[in-house]
């Protein structure tokens, strides 16, 4: 028997206090796992993209997920797709798993880590793109670190009004109005073009850019990338595929792995400016959503089919 979750389900189950504590354990444990996870995107002869995650792995766990997105930056929601969770044991179907919710929920809370590992001390928060990713991400930072004011912009004005009002913040009018006040930058946007130039920032500010996770995506200009130290989470899809591949730098300082395990200072000094540019990887699938499964299981959430009947 298959468990089928949908958005409503993990949402009952999952916990902005409790991901973030998979997700860092994760880290540095997918550094030991013996098959890497593969990225495979395509465009389509529609307004959108397909790409699928394989195989979600860590250590420890005996399960892998498997995930299949469809893209579509004009339509509401943007993502739509499926997380298979299968048996590492025997290959059974546990659970197929909302993907908008749980890749909205491990990109935000992987994007709040990154961010309270590198951002300095200031207190003012911007965000750009007020849409699910920013929301986690959100909600991920007021389990880390508190702000004081928050200042939201979005090319939708009237979400960017409704996410301020949500979260006790106030609205801007352009990116570079967010960047000229707030000391920790949050594009999470569908950008191709930059909407960030060395310029338009200021010293010792921290950027996390989530949104450059497929080629031609790009929500930093190279030169802000240049001047800042330039953390992701891994550095052969960054070259290949996200942030440094838009802006086609050759490398990055460090992985958030390397931050989180001690073995890269990380921010210098308090002059300094900060990048947190992820792309993704199969294995943050897992970590939410192997506990989210073990929770549904234990609570009685979601239905349950039998694919074979």
């Amino acid at each position: 028997m298959t468990l089928v979750r949908t958005h409503g389900d993990l949402e009952a189950v999952l916990a902005p206090g409790a991901c973030p504590e998979a997700l860092r354990e994760g880290f540095p444990r997918a550094r030991d796992a013996t098959v890497a996870g593969q990225r495979v995107r395509t465009d389509l002869p529609f307004p959108g993209t397909a790409t699928a995650l394989i195989p979600g792995v860590l250590p420890g766990i005996e399960a892998y997920t498997v995930k299949v997105n469809a893209k579509f930056p004009g339509a509401r929601p943007a993502l739509r797709g499926v997380i298979c969770l299968h048996s590492g044991q025997d290959g059974e179907l546990l659970a197929l798993l909302d993907s908008a919710t749980v890749t909205a929920w491990r990109t935000g809370l992987a994007a709040a880590m990154g961010t309270h590992a590198l951002a300095g001390p200031g207190d003012v928060l911007g965000v750009v793109g007020a849409g699910a990713q920013a929301e986690l991400t959100l909600r991920g930072l007021a389990e880390l670190r508190p702000w004081s004011d928050l200042v939201v912009h979005d090319t939708d004005a009237g979400r960017a009004e409704e996410f301020a009002a949500r979260h006790t913040g106030r609205t801007a009018a352009s990116a570079q109005e967010v960047a000229a006040v707030a000391d920790t930058v949050l594009p999470a946007t569908w950008a191709r073009e930059p909407l960030l130039r060395l310029s338009d920032t200021r010293d010792g500010r921290h950027f996390t850019s989530p949104g450059a996770d497929e080629p031609g995506k790009q929500e930093l200009a190279a030169d802000l990338l240049r001047a800042a130290l330039l953390v992701v989470d891994d550095r052969e899809l960054a070259v290949n595929t996200g942030a440094l591949a838009a802006a086609d730098l050759p490398a990055a300082a460090a992985e958030l792995a390397d931050v989180l395990r001690g073995d890269h200072p990380g921010r210098a000094s308090g002059g300094s400016r900060s990048v947190y540019a992820p792309g993704g990887l199969p294995w943050q699938d897992l970590a939410p959503a192997w506990p989210a499964y073990g929770a549904a299981e234990r609570e009685g959430v979601g239905r349950r089919i039998d694919l074979l009947a």
